[in-house]
C-alpha cells in the first residue's frame, strides 16, 4: 500500500471569537491536540463593548490538517467566524518588531544606515545602542535582523503577525 505524502504549507488563520477566559487555551489545544505548532499568534481586542476579539495564528500542515483545524474551530462556541487568510484570496500580513543593536564607530553609523533603509525608527538611544521599531512583512523584518547580527545585534522583541483580507470584503 502506497501512503500519499503532503507538504506542509504555511496558513494564517483570523478566528473571531468572544472575548472570554480560556478561550485561547481550547483553540491552542486542538493544535497541540494535533502535534502541529503554533508559529505565530497575536490577539487582540476588537471591538468597542470589549465584547469581540480576533485571534491571527500562523501555523504549518497539509491542507487536510488545516481544514480539520478550522472545522473544529468553527464547533467552538465562543468561535465567531475562521478565515484562513492563505486560501481566502488577497491579503495583507504585518508585524512589529524591537531590535536592540550595540556598537560603535562605522557599525553604529551603518547600523543607522540600514535602518533607515528599512525604515526603522529609533525608539531608543544611548551612546552604545540603538532600539529600531521595525513594522512590515515577516520577510522584512527576519532580512533586517540578519543584516543587524554583523553590527552588534542585542536582543529581538516580535509580536507575531496579524493579517486582513484586501479590499473592501470582510474578514
Amino acid at each position: 500500500m502506497h501512503i500519499k505524502e503532503t507538504t506542509a504549507e504555511r496558513h494564517v488563520l483570523a478566528i473571531t471569537v468572544d472575548n472570554e477566559a480560556g478561550i485561547l487555551a481550547k483553540i491552542a489545544g486542538l493544535f497541540t491536540a494535533r502535534g502541529y505548532n503554533i508559529d505565530s499568534l497575536t490577539v487582540a481586542d476588537i471591538a468597542e463593548d470589549h465584547a469581540i476579539s480576533r485571534i491571527t495564528i500562523v501555523t504549518n500542515g497539509p491542507p487536510a490538517v488545516i481544514d480539520q483545524i478550522e472545522a473544529q474551530l468553527e464547533r467552538l462556541v465562543p468561535v465567531h467566524k475562521v478565515v484562513d487568510l492563505t486560501t481566502a484570496g488577497a491579503h495583507v500580513e504585518r508585524e512589529l518588531a524591537l531590535i536592540k543593536v550595540t556598537g560603535k564607530g562605522d557599525a553604529r553609523v551603518e547600523a543607522l544606515r540600514t535602518a533607515e533603509i528599512f525604515r526603522a525608527q529609533v525608539v531608543d538611544s544611548t551612546t552604545s545602542s540603538f532600539v529600531f521599531e521595525l513594522t512590515g512583512s515577516p520577510e522584512k523584518i527576519d532580512n533586517f535582523i540578519i543584516l543587524m547580527r554583523e553590527l552588534g545585534l542585542v536582543e529581538v522583541g516580535r509580536t507575531g503577525i496579524v493579517g486582513m483580507m484586501r479590499g473592501a470584503k470582510s474578514t
